[in-house]
């Protein structure tokens, strides 16, 4: 199968890594994926609230990162880089036929 390839300025090719997925199950808000793309991928947003999850704090707000352009992506893996919890997922994106 063939990739979408870039090629570097010393013209060496690599096969960009894009975005497929973001766990918000174990993001913890932190917005250092959201700080660091240049692309406008991510969004910080309230995280949904779970009714079997009753903490006591049902006043705080939680806060979660999603992806909102995952098309814009230019599979930098930045994100990847910052990520405390490990969220994102990244995989190769196949040319058209």
């Amino acid at each position: 199968m063939n990739y979408i390839t870039g090629i570097t300025r010393g013209g060496t090719s690599w096969v960009p890594s894009f975005i497929t997925a973001l766990n918000e199950a174990t993001c913890i808000g932190c917005g250092r994926c959201f700080k660091v793309c240049s692309r406008k991928v991510f969004d910080l947003v309230e995280r949904e609230e779970d009714e079997d999850n009753d903490d006591g704090f049902s006043d705080d707000t939680s806060m979660v990162m999603r992806l909102t352009d995952a098309m814009d992506c230019i599979g930098c893996l930045a994100c990847a880089q910052v990520c405390p919890k490990k969220c994102h997922s990244h995989g190769p994106q196949a040319l058209p036929a």
